[in-house]
């Protein structure tokens, strides 16, 4: 039950960002520079609170800024991409792109994948391509391009983050790092700049609670779940997300987000499924009778 508990606490998390962020933006009740900048700000606010007590600051090295500026980037796309993207068709644009981009690297760093897990990926990429075609319902492609970018950036720090013994206090460095850069953002678009409290308050919440807490929430619970189970429950955030942003933005639920939200999630749990098949029997076979 604590763990259950702790899994859907974190997949409600992930899912409240996009809800947040869509919300604030679409309403007017912010402009995207200053969401990211609060954002980041709030979340380094609280994952501080968090790490203090126990650690001392983190002193930044040469090869931590990579990371830090892999955070930013998918913050300030994701933000800037929700400007004119749904809820829903973001979270399943970024879900995908990201799960596309650690499984590319997986292949690039020799692990082989059988036909029916090849199948399973360019079934993902069917999904994402028809998403994304020309038509009356298709996304702004800006947005969609822009939500790409953010994937990658976000599967490229979730590798990069791998190598992290502490991953709450690596969390805490990366936010810390990431300020000056959301700082530096907001003075470049400072003549855009538009604030109410009620953004404000969206930003915090989003940086706060539903990333920084939501990243410790997710770390204790992530030790606790199998590889499959950790890759499988992230399947049901792009609907978590297309439920909220049905029930509380108001937004249509197209023939295309359904169908393409069946073939890149149904392709990547062919390829997740597929993965821990494999290792499970290259485990079986190191065990010694």
């Amino acid at each position: 039950m604590i763990t259950f508990a702790l899994t859907a606490a974190a997949m409600l998390a992930f899912a409240g960002n996009s809800i947040l962020c869509r919300w604030a933006l679409d309403y007017g009740l912010m402009d995207a520079a200053s969401f990211t900048t609060v954002r980041i700000l709030s979340g380094a606010a609280v994952l501080a609170l968090i790490v203090l007590p126990r650690h001392s600051v983190p002193v930044p090295r040469r090869h931590d800024w990579l990371p830090a500026a892999m955070l930013f980037c998918f913050m300030a796309c994701f933000s800037f991409a929700y400007l004119t993207l749904s809820a829903a068709t973001g979270a399943l644009i970024l879900f995908g792109v990201v799960q596309i981009t650690m499984i590319s690297q997986a292949v690039r760093s020799g692990e082989t994948l059988t036909t029916v897990a090849w199948t399973g990926f360019g079934v993902a990429l069917l999904g994402l391509a028809w998403l994304v075609s020309p038509g009356a319902t298709a996304p702004d492609p800006t947005g969609a391009l822009l939500m790409a970018g953010a994937g990658i950036a976000w599967g490229i720090y979730a590798l990069l983050s791998q190598r992290d013994a502490n991953p709450i206090l690596g969390t805490a460095r990366n936010f810390l790092l990431a300020m000056p850069m959301a700082l530096i953002l907001s003075l470049a678009l400072f003549g855009r700049m538009n604030w109410t409290w009620d953004g404000i308050t969206l930003a915090v919440a989003s940086g706060g609670i539903t990333s920084g807490l939501g990243y410790v929430v997710w770390y204790a619970a992530a030790p606790r779940l199998s590889t499959i189970q950790g890759a499988s429950v992230q399947l049901i955030v792009p609907i978590i997300v297309a439920a909220l942003g049905l029930l509380l933005l108001s937004e249509a639920v197209t023939e295309r987000l359904m169908l393409a939200c069946a073939l890149v999630l149904g392709g990547v749990g062919i390829v997740t499924a597929q993965r821990a098949a494999r290792a499970a029997r290259s485990d079986n076979r190191k065990t010694p009778a």
